[in-house]
């Protein structure tokens, strides 16, 4: 009797410590942004050669396009000028006529110079650095955007979006 009073004790502890365990956990997970080592599970890094043009003004910056469907569709439509607005002073969006196809996933920090998809039609340029939890599609990224913020400024923007040549 002894041995089964022992181990029943011993099975309610460490249930009762897995549970308080796993709250703990959870509420750890709501306070810090979901990051994730693979950014987009089944999206290849961005392919050599796969190289396209933003033109704000008279600056050009050099993007690199994933190797997924998405960055496909979009490359179908270029080249493209658009009128890009301004969304909480870290970003530039228009809303595409058009879906594209999507594979969305949350990718924890968001970069400057990220051209991404959110929702399955709003294209975004993300000009500053920060943490999210929202789910995008990525399209491609800036080789080098500093100076990116600058040439967007405030409001919305005339951009370009091209194929490097």
């Amino acid at each position: 009797m002894k041995r089964f009073t022992y181990l029943l004790i011993m099975i309610l502890s460490l249930s009762i410590s897995a549970g308080v365990t796993s709250c703990g956990q959870d509420e750890d997970l709501q306070e810090q942004p979901v990051t994730n080592p693979n950014p987009d599970p089944g999206t290849n890094p961005p392919a050599a050669g796969n190289k396209g043009n933003i033109k704000v003004g008279s600056t050009i910056f050099t993007l690199t396009f994933y190797d997924n469907a998405t960055a496909d569709a979009f490359k179908s439509l270029l080249p493209m000028s658009i009128n890009m607005f301004e969304l909480n002073s870290n970003e530039k969006y228009y809303n595409l006529s058009n879906s594209l196809p999507t594979n969305a996933s949350t990718h924890g920090t968001i970069q400057n110079g990220d051209l991404m998809l959110y929702g399955s039609s709003t294209l975004v340029l993300f000009y500053k650095t920060f943490s999210s939890t929202y789910t995008y599609t990525r399209i491609g990224h800036l080789d080098n955007p500093s100076g990116l913020e600058a040439a967007l400024g405030a409001g919305s923007i005339f951009i370009t979006f091209e194929m490097a040549e």
